[in-house]
């Protein structure tokens, strides 16, 4: 398989788009469903708060009966009642009166203010009002938060621990999310070996199994991790039994821009090749297919170029896999030196916000891990922008604004 047309970023996406499956839905209940793709909008069926409550610990008032009152010249009240926490009073304040309430404890029936229990002395059941207070001070209100009725959440948000109670507040205990894909991944390469300090001869470390895997998870989606030395037999056999299996497929390493790539001559064999190959460094050797109806996501073998191609191609789509409506966040900043690019040719280069400036990496080399450490940003440097001067804008996707 060989296809010689570098595809641009863009173009390459939208092709991949056009082959994503709508995702399914479950009901779980809203305990299970952190960190899930909420895949409905839910309405409120309740006021929030669900009545008029003190906004701290201290007396229920009449704010008229503290008007012109100060620490010399304090409102004398009689406190005819106490209201704890999770306790509602039956008594109709009066003129005069007060009664000792807790934080967030229904208002009693006549009272419009809290006075802190800090402005107060109190003896028995006479109370001291040391301060002046208005209508509806340090009261929250019924439907503050929302109301009854209120849309509060859109679907395709994630349920982080705010949402979560954004939804149990309005009276759910159940909620639609979207499932998670399931992705199989294949990490292809006879020499690959897992993490040991005794290499043999031409043995490597099979890092991609923990930088793919993870960056899936960072996607909210689930990843079983496979490895296949370079035989196409053996290549087929895997391939077909993941996508029985799977949602998607990820594989890494036999994608180079030239004939007899193991991964990508299987790919052609079972199904289509949509692409082989884009105008993006480092990741020009990228691949697409669909098989079965299923899409194949073939990165690189070097560590580097395949989390770009991840982060270009993939994490977009394994977000739209489940519903996910999510735009990575890029920025200005100014290039604290020159960066030489090619017109027609997508960079991503590795670079350190630092202030108002971005300053990137010198390092070029696809295989060199450290520097995605030592880097917390992408510089892009479009296809049609021939390279950026020193203290020129560029555009910035900081690595935490990919995070799901």
């Amino acid at each position: 398989m060989f296809l010689s047309k570098l595809i641009p970023p863009e173009d390459a996406k939208k092709i991949i788009f056009n082959h994503l499956k709508a995702p399914s839905t479950e009901i779980v209940d809203l305990e299970k469903a952190y960190q899930r793709v909420i895949a409905q909008d839910v309405t409120s069926n309740l006021n929030s708060p669900p009545f008029d409550r003190a906004a701290m610990d201290g007396y229920a008032v009449k704010a008229e009966d503290t008007f012109g009152h100060s620490e010399k010249n304090p409102a004398q009240l009689k406190i005819i009642d106490i209201i704890g926490a999770g306790e509602k009073s039956r008594v109709l304040l009066k003129k005069g009166e007060a009664i000792k309430i807790a934080t967030g404890a229904p208002l009693p029936s006549g009272a419009n203010a809290v006075v802190m229990e800090e402005f107060t002395y109190s003896e028995g059941k006479h109370l001291d009002v040391e301060t002046s207070l208005v209508p509806w001070e340090n009261v929250s209100p019924v439907g503050e938060d929302f109301h009854k009725g209120d849309l509060i959440l859109e679907k395709g948000k994630i349920l982080n621990p705010a949402e979560l109670g954004l939804v149990a507040s309005s009276g759910l205990d159940r909620v639609s999310v979207f499932k998670k894909p399931k992705i199989g991944v294949i990490i292809t390469g006879s020499e690959l070996v897992m993490p040991k300090t005794n290499l043999e001869g031409a043995e490597v470390i099979n890092s991609n199994f923990f930088t793919i895997k993870s960056m899936i998870k960072s996607c909210l989606a689930v990843p079983d991790m496979f490895h296949a030395i370079d035989d196409a037999s053996l290549m087929k056999d895997m391939l077909t039994k993941l996508l029985n299996d799977y949602d998607a497929v990820i594989t890494t390493g036999g994608t180079a821009i030239s004939k007899g790539d193991v991964v990508v001559d299987v790919a052609n064999e079972m199904g289509d090749v949509l692409m082989h190959g884009v105008s993006l460094r480092p990741g020009k050797p990228f691949a697409f297919a669909k098989i079965h109806g299923k899409p194949v996501f073939m990165l690189s073998g070097f560590p580097v170029a395949a989390m770009v191609q991840f982060d270009a191609f993939v994490r977009e789509s394994l977000h739209k896999m489940q519903g996910l409506q999510m735009k990575p966040l890029t920025i200005q900043k100014k290039a604290t030196r020159q960066i030489a690019s090619t017109l027609g040719r997508t960079d991503y280069i590795r670079a350190v916000i630092e202030g108002d400036v971005v300053r990137p990496l010198k390092i070029k080399g696809s295989g060199i891990i450290k520097s995605m450490v030592e880097s917390n940003s992408y510089i892009i440097i479009p296809e049609n922008t021939e390279g950026i001067f020193e203290g020129e804008y560029c555009l910035v996707l900081p690595y935490q604004s990919l995070k799901a």
